[in-house]
């Protein structure tokens, strides 16, 4: 089957589910987004539970809006669609997952049929009118607040997730030597500050004892396992206690 907008562009649809919108000038590498491999890698840490605290704090946040099923929902950033899968399934909503990945939409057309999966460059444009969401959420994904804002509607809401300055702290010293990082939240309230107005801020933080495997899955899933060239640190890697954490930021859209 095939997608067509209201210019008349035809778009088709690929056998696992998802529609690719994506042009060549929305791209700039041949295989834009996360590969193959990270995709693997951090589903394999989702089905080991990494993502459940994340996961009920989203829930427990969209449940206090009172949405109803009749609600749609944009996930920009969806990857392999794990926390807009939950939303769409405790709440009946209308889902909409977006990522330039294309090996991370086709994962999350193939294990989560429910919402509706898009390749597509969110940094440029999101192809949805107007006003036309209720929900869009950012979950340690890149942000758009221009188009955030234009997409959501006067009364929508936005929930936004980044790294906690804690986050992997373990890892980062054992491997990079780094110390806490600078809390992210100051820096993605003051560029969302024009559109939109911060309702709250909630850590999620917690920690967990990973096996080695589970460790390179961590770091092959995050940026950090792009630029880490000394393989022999992977392979040394030992079991270890781990801190895992998000600040969780609530926006509503100024008017």
């Amino acid at each position: 089957s095939r997608a067509i907008c209201t210019r008349g562009h035809l778009f088709d649809r690929a056998r696992s589910g998802y529609c690719n919108l994506l042009q060549v000038q929305d791209r700039r590498s041949k295989h834009p987004g996360d590969s193959k491999a990270a995709v693997q890698a951090r589903r394999r840490g989702l089905e080991r539970g990494l993502g459940e605290p994340l996961r009920e704090a989203l829930c427990a946040r969209v449940a206090s809006w009172n949405l109803g099923p009749e609600a749609v929902v944009l996930d920009a950033g969806c990857g392999e669609g794990y926390y807009l899968e939950a939303l769409c399934a405790r709440f009946g909503f209308e889902g909409w997952g977006v990522d330039i990945s294309t090996p991370a939409i086709d994962a999350a057309a193939r294990n989560r049929p429910g919402p509706r999966w898009l390749v597509a460059n969110a940094d440029r444009a999101l192809p949805f009118a107007d006003g036309s969401l209720d929900l869009v959420t950012s979950i340690t994904a890149r942000k758009n607040p221009e188009e955030f804002r234009r997409v959501l509607s006067p009364e929508g809401h936005l929930l936004v997730a980044v790294a906690h300055e804690d986050d992997q702290r373990e890892l980062r010293e054992a491997l990079f030597w780094e110390l806490g990082e600078s809390d992210r939240s100051n820096s993605t309230v003051e560029a969302f500050a024009p559109a939109f107005e911060l309702e709250e801020a909630r850590p999620v933080v917690f920690r967990t004892r990973l096996e080695p495997e589970a460790l390179r899955d961590l770091l092959a899933g995050s940026y950090r396992g792009e630029r880490f060239s000394a393989r022999e640190g992977l392979a040394g890697l030992q079991a270890m206690e781990v801190t895992l954490g998000f600040r969780l930021l609530s926006f509503r859209p100024r008017t």
